[in-house]
């Protein structure tokens, strides 16, 4: 069955970032990947970059006839598929039901709260601001982050069973302005 791995996968790297020890060092055990950076992406969010290859998942504004934001579904997620073509795919009905789908509550005032399908204990926030940008944060180790991207190291295990070495938030300190990484080691 395809839908516990990946359910799996996604657990485990949320319940990393919520419950792991932090720490600061990114020199240690980088990915062997030089992944690229998504650039000129309509209405992107933050993207998640993870092992075993280059593929992106992208996580944008969705807009009704590019007017208003869709106030159901206020958040798209597709993958730019840089391994094959660069081509956008959507992604498949176990990726969006048990893995890297999301489920959205609006909250009222422009202001939305997420979970990832996977895993429902962390809870990021889409919110506009008065300049009318909208972006996503989280509260990780009580630092409040504006999400740019999302990165899980894996190396080795099996597509059953991952072997996860840590997950990164990388974003803006929302309380310092500074720029963040925030390392979740699982080791």
């Amino acid at each position: 069955m395809y839908p516990i791995p990946v359910k799996n996968l996604i657990f485990s790297i949320l319940n990393f970032i919520l419950f792991a020890t932090p720490t600061w060092s990114q020199s240690k055990d980088p990915s062997p990947i030089n992944f690229p950076i998504p650039n000129s992406i309509d209405h992107m969010l933050f993207y998640l970059q993870r092992d075993p290859n280059t593929n992106t998942l992208i996580y944008a504004l969705n807009f009704e006839k590019n007017v208003n934001i869709n106030p159901d579904h206020p958040i798209q997620v597709y993958w730019i598929r840089y391994g094959e073509k660069g081509q956008k795919k959507e992604l498949g009905y176990i990726q969006r039901k048990f893995g890297y789908g999301i489920d959205t509550k609006a909250l009222g005032g422009d202001k939305y709260e997420f979970h990832f399908v996977s895993y429902k204990k962390l809870p990021f926030y889409l919110q506009r601001f008065p300049d009318k940008s909208y972006h996503v944060s989280v509260t990780v180790n009580k630092r409040t982050i504006k999400v740019n991207r999302l990165f899980v190291r894996i190396q080795g295990g099996s597509f059953w069973l991952p072997n996860v070495k840590y997950a990164e938030i990388e974003g803006i300190d929302e309380a310092t302005g500074k720029s963040l990484v925030e390392r979740v080691s699982v080791e």
